[in-house]
């Protein structure tokens, strides 16, 4: 009896799942904009979805005119080791990288009207690249139509215009294939207009078809790349770091600056913009700036070489440059990425010239701070010097100063400092202020 209860649930869980999924799950999502690090990894969202539903087939439809090489390159092998069916169709433009990309994908399809090719290498103003971009994209392409059963010839006249294909592409032209004619030579398998037309010629009529749409993270992540949000958190770290040197514990002013630090590299770390050497950077540029605050005296290499290290870490996140390789980088780009860091950074200068004062005389800050004073009338005194004043009192140099050391005045030895200069040993010097346990002292004129 156990036996049969047995044989009848197997019989039963195996019905179900036949009925589950006895439509096919196709799951669609669109590329219609440049190739870029966002649509990098918008792609491998995509795709990780469709393994996560067990999709059996996956659509990318596609209008773009190309865009960066690694990225594009990124998500062709992406495609290429993705163990489902993926179908491209391309809905009016595939070129340039969006050429390689269709080349990677099982099946292609294009709407009327619609190009593959155009796939040269070339610069943000136009220019053709380097001949070792174009050699890396001929390549790919071949090595990419091989894989799928194309014509890898054609594949690289769609770089090189050098390549003569008789009748297909004369040499001194780049190949581009309109429908008609990659249906001819084999890069397209049909014309159609729609998702339903493609499905039907793939064999399947009833299907259940999922629209791949970004999360409310991913939606978060991307309002965080707006230059006007990143230019809010430069002002923020900015400004809670200096508010936090001027109230040194207080803590709420490092702990905003360090949730806008989070805010701004995650998100472009996340979109393959910030690499690993340009965050390094910047935490190599705050230390040096803590150097020069806390252990240097004065303000001299560590300190600019700090800020030219933060400012230009803070840059070179926004950009999507190859260790400092600027070729794929658009001047528009470079413009908007300099503007945000600069104006985050004057939004914190002003916000420390005027929001200093109100935030050092808000009651909320009284309630964190120490507000007593010391006054001279209740007895307390800032300096060792009670007998007599000695502003005003001239010496010499007993040792170096540099800018602390010892002076001679009146034949006593005293602790002095300069104003940061260096003063060498029997100069001339002059105090100028006796407060605390060190005179502070000038070259005497």
């Amino acid at each position: 009896m156990r036996n049969l209860f047995t044989l009848f649930s197997v019989i039963l869980t195996l019905s179900l799942f036949g009925q589950e999924r006895e439509k096919p799950l196709v799951l669609h999502f669109k590329i219609s904009d440049v190739i870029d690090p966002r649509t990098n990894r918008y792609s491998e969202l995509a795709l990780e979805k469709a393994q996560e539903i067990d999709a059996d087939y996956v659509i990318l439809e596609l209008d773009t005119y190309g865009g960066a090489l690694n990225d594009a390159d990124d998500i062709r092998t992406r495609i290429l080791n993705f163990d489902r069916p993926i179908y491209t169709f391309i809905n009016k433009d595939a070129a340039s990288a969006g050429a390689l990309i269709s080349i990677a994908c099982d099946s292609i399809y294009m709407a009327k009207g619609s190009s593959i090719g155009a796939a040269t290498v070339v610069t943000q103003d136009g220019a053709a690249a380097p001949d070792k971009y174009q050699s890396y994209m001929r390549s790919i392409m071949r090595s990419t139509a091989e894989a799928k059963g194309r014509n890898p010839r054609m594949a690289e006249a769609m770089v090189d215009e050098d390549i003569d294909l008789d009748s297909i592409a004369t040499e001194g032209k780049i190949l581009t294939l309109s429908t008609s004619e990659a249906i001819k030579f084999g890069f397209c398998e049909a014309e159609v207009n729609n998702i339903d037309e493609i499905m039907i010629r793939s064999g399947i009529e009833d299907y259940d078809l999922q629209e791949y749409k970004l999360g409310a993270t991913e939606k978060i992540i991307a309002l965080f790349l707006n230059p006007f949000v990143s230019g809010i958190l430069i002002l923020i770290i900015i400004g809670g770091i200096y508010f936090e040197l001027q109230t040194p514990g207080v803590g709420f002013p490092i702990l905003a600056s360090l949730v806008a630090i989070i805010l701004y590299f995650v998100p472009n770390y996340l979109n393959g913009l910030a690499e690993n050497w340009e965050i390094i950077l910047f935490a190599v540029g705050i230390i040096l700036i803590a150097l020069e605050v806390f252990v240097i005296p004065g303000f001299g290499v560590a300190g600019i070489l700090g800020l030219i290290c933060t400012i230009g870490s803070l840059v070179l996140v926004m950009l999507n440059n190859d260790m400092f390789d600027f070729s794929f980088v658009g001047g528009d780009e470079i413009f908007i990425s300099f503007a945000t860091v600069i104006a985050g950074l004057l939004g914190a200068i002003v916000v420390m010239f005027f929001g200093g004062a109100r935030l050092l005389n808000s009651n909320v800050f009284r309630r964190i701070a120490l507000q007593d004073v010391q006054d001279k009338e209740q007895g307390f005194t800032s300096t060792f010097y009670k007998e007599k004043s000695m502003v005003g009192l001239k010496g010499k140099a007993y040792t170096r100063l540099r800018p602390s050391g010892k002076i001679e005045v009146e034949g006593a030895i005293y602790d002095a400092y300069t104003r940061g200069n260096f003063i060498d040993e029997g100069v001339d010097v002059e105090v100028i202020s006796d407060e605390g346990t060190s005179l502070k002292v000038k070259e005497a004129q």
